[in-house]
């Protein structure tokens, strides 16, 4: 053999086998090969954090088969993944496979020792599996770079460190099984802190008053064909579906809202205030003050990194960060995507160019960009030599991946995404005409009190207005804004604007078109109908996936790889659970989270979290020595460790009791934390040993005996619907049964993973 290739996955080494010649052979490591060992620390706190690597039991036979193997060939080369991770992976190869299956003896010293091979080692690096990048990588291979394999050692062992030495205290003082980890509990404490944000959030009333309008003489136009669809034309039937607040509207209609008094901006916080509003408003006359047009234009967002493509799918498919990242592993490994962990937002010149030609060609020269969009991360950590998660081939669409083996619906619905963001960011921008119409309602005889939600525009003052009643000199201010599409532009691939691109908050969210009809300054109006509304402000929303990734990348905390394996951390150990895709603690996530900032505020603080990800982004740029960084963690760390173990008290979670009898002994059943989650126990525990699983109930009945359906999970975590009269009813469901109109239907019940 003249060349051995080793890469980590079979797939991976299928794909490189197709493009190097027969002089190559193509090897699997199947992963790690080396690991810090699983029942100990193996980390020699007391001689600079030297770490102990071991070989898995599982990895022994596929290690000793590429020890073979690198003995019959003439030169090695490491094929693995472009990361950290990857070229760790490459030096663990590269020990392994340099070093003598069994030490001989120095004839200088009488001692064995193991002999270096001395075969060449190259390290090839690529960022897509192509024909061309494969190619162009062998032609210049590398040396490993241990400042990479250094950050990720560094990483692995601060991980270690924490893991191992918390986590026996959490047993202690919380409850036993527990662990802690430095990125993980971060997570957990963001998700808790939500939490308590929701429950301590009061709702305040608040009013809105809206006013539909129509053009002078056409009012009995308006509420006719309201009132009698038989005579609605098609025109209007699509006009009266586009209302708002409940509000039909045609081309003659439109609704505008009220937003000021006598110039001063109103919060009507009361019915009675907004009661009296309405009723002014009933006898005002109404005349178009202003008529403003611009057109505004929205520009293409940046191509996929790994936490905006792990948002995107969670927002538009519904799927989770880690089943995102195991699809975008299995198309780049087929070489149809490029690598997809990444926070860059680079894009090759070559793929600039073959993207604008395609634009031009399938979608028309009008929808190029004038010139090639080049975008530029906002991460200071983001390494700008890598690439843009994108297509290979942009000539490749969704309906060409059908034809390809062992393709799914899944991997499909994923690389549409990542090729039509790829698209359009190279597309000439969205252009649209915005109109906003400022109303004026007069009405000489109004008196509104004082305190009916008229703003002063003094800050800090407790007078709104003078005390007692105020003519109305001024006027109502209603305001109607509208929007059209002129040019589609990149709309026209990817349709709207990313949530993840939008600023915190939310500001500038899409939505669909407002026509207004065409006014001009001073033309009088007639009054359809006041539309008063009462709202509550509402609780600040929980982190589904996408937001909490988006949060944890705005904080510094944790890096590309790190979102999911995190993610499926926190749920695996039943410290959050997910309902209707939100993230909710559990009284054992709270009760840890209790315990570790009472305790060891300082690693769950967000700077100090972020400031260590800095520090092994330095440690990847050869600035600082990772023994150093760990020393000055780990020092402080050991001592309050010993500190807390002998000081702090047992934490106690929170039981929850349900109204439900122990048929054993007749105590209260209580909600409980297992190896495989939530379970029923008896209260009266350890007197009484009594345990239920604890299912979740639909209001559909069993279609097969009539009893009840409940939500239960496979071994593997995955959700099924089941009869609860299990096992003498075998009936059971990958779907959700719903009743509809008397008769049980079975529904797609989105995927969880």
């Amino acid at each position: 053999m003249k060349n051995l290739v080793i890469v980590e996955s079979p797939t991976k080494a299928r794909t490189l086998s197709k493009f190097l010649g027969s002089d190559f052979h193509v090897e699997a490591s199947m992963g790690h090969i080396r690991d810090l060992p699983k029942g100990e620390l193996g980390i020699d706190t007391e001689h600079n954090f030297i770490p102990k690597y071991v070989i898995p039991r599982d990895k022994t036979k596929r290690v000793n088969d590429l020890k073979k193997l690198a003995k019959e060939a003439e030169t090695l080369y490491l094929a693995t993944d472009p990361d950290r991770e990857g070229e760790a992976i490459a030096w663990h190869l590269s020990e392994l496979l340099r070093n003598s299956e069994n030490p001989q003896l120095d004839p200088s010293t009488s001692l064995r020792v193991k002999i270096r091979n001395s075969k060449p080692m190259k390290r090839v690096e690529f960022h897509e599996i192509t024909e061309e990048a494969i190619l162009e990588a062998f032609k210049k291979p590398r040396e490993i770079d241990l400042k990479l394999v250094d950050a990720q050692q560094a990483r692995r062992i601060l991980d270690r460190l924490v893991g191992y030495k918390l986590s026996p205290l959490l047993w202690k003082k919380v409850k036993s099984g527990l662990s802690a980890g430095r990125v993980q509990s971060v997570t957990l404490r963001l998700i808790v802190e939500k939490e308590e944000e929701v429950k301590a959030f009061k709702a305040v009333e608040y009013w809105s008053v809206e006013a539909e309008l129509s053009l002078a003489g056409t009012v009995a136009h308006v509420i006719a064909i309201r009132q009698s669809p038989e005579k609605q034309s098609h025109a209007d039937q699509i006009a009266l579906s586009s209302g708002s607040a409940g509000a039909p509207r045609n081309d003659k209609s439109f609704v505008a809202n009220l937003i000021e008094l006598d110039g001063k901006k109103l919060e009507i916080k009361k019915q009675e205030e907004a009661d009296l509003h309405v009723k002014n408003l009933e006898k005002a006359k109404y005349e178009v003050e202003k008529v403003t047009k611009k057109e505004t234009r929205k520009y293409p967002t940046p191509p996929f990194t790994t936490s905006t493509l792990q948002q995107a799918a969670s927002n538009k498919l519904g799927m989770s960060a880690k089943k995102t990242m195991s699809l975008a592993q299995i198309l780049y490994e087929h070489g149809i995507i490029t690598y997809m962990r990444t926070d860059s937002v680079n894009l090759s010149p070559a793929f600039i160019s073959s993207c604008r030609s395609y634009i031009e060609q399938n979608i028309g020269k009008a929808y190029v960009a004038p010139t090639a969009k080049v975008y530029k991360t906002k991460s200071k950590s983001a390494q700008e030599a890598h690439e843009a998660i994108r297509p290979t081939n942009i000539s490749m669409t969704a309906e060409n991946l059908k034809t390809m083996q062992g393709v799914t619906r899944d991997h499909i619905r994923l690389y549409d995404l990542i090729w039509k963001k790829a698209v359009a960011c190279q597309m000439s921008d969205a252009v649209l005409d915005q109109t906003a119409i400022d109303v004026i309602a007069r009405n000489s005889s109004n008196v509104i009190p004082a305190k009916a939600g008229i703003q002063s525009d003094k800050e800090n003052t407790g007078s709104l207005v003078k005390p007692g009643m105020t003519n109305n000199d001024n006027g109502y201010l209603l305001r109607a804004n509208g929007s059209v599409i002129k040019f589609q532009g990149w709309l026209k691939v990817y349709g709207k604007v990313d949530e993840e691109d939008l600023p915190a908050g939310g500001q500038g969210k899409e939505e669909g078109d407002k026509i207004l009809p065409e006014l001009i300054e001073k033309e009088m109006l007639e009054l359809v109908k006041i539309l008063p509304e009462q709202h509550f402000t509402e609780a600040p929303a929980r982190f589904n996936e996408a937001s909490l990734i988006k949060k944890l990348e705005e904080l510094g905390i944790g890096r590309p790889s790190t979102y999911a394996p995190t993610i499926s951390t926190i749920l695996d150990r039943f410290y959050v659970e997910r309902k209707e895709k939100k993230f909710f603690p559990t009284e054992l996530g709270i009760a840890v989270i209790k315990f570790l900032m009472k305790y060891f505020a300082e690693i769950l603080d967000y700077d100090f979290t972020a400031e260590m990800e800095n520090n092994l982004d330095e440690i990847a740029e050869g600035n600082l020595k990772w023994q150093p960084v760990i020393e000055k963690f780990y020092k402080p760390f050991e001592q309050k460790l010993l500190s807390v173990e002998q000081t702090a008290e047992k934490i106690k979670i929170e039981t929850e009791f349900i109204d439900t009898k122990c048929p054993k002994c007749g105590k209260n059943l209580q909600i409980r934390f297992g190896k495989f989650g939530k379970f029923l126990a008896c209260s009266g525990f350890p007197d009484c040993k009594h345990t239920e699983s604890l299912d979740e109930k639909i209001d559909v009945p069993c279609p097969t005996c009539g009893g009840d359906v409940v939500l239960r999970k496979t071994k593997k975590g995955r959700p099924f619907y089941g009869c609860k009269n299990w096992p003498n009813c075998k009936f059971a469901s990958w779907t959700k049964p719903k009743k509809l109109s008397g008769d049980l239907a079975i529904v797609p019940l989105p995927e969880v993973v």
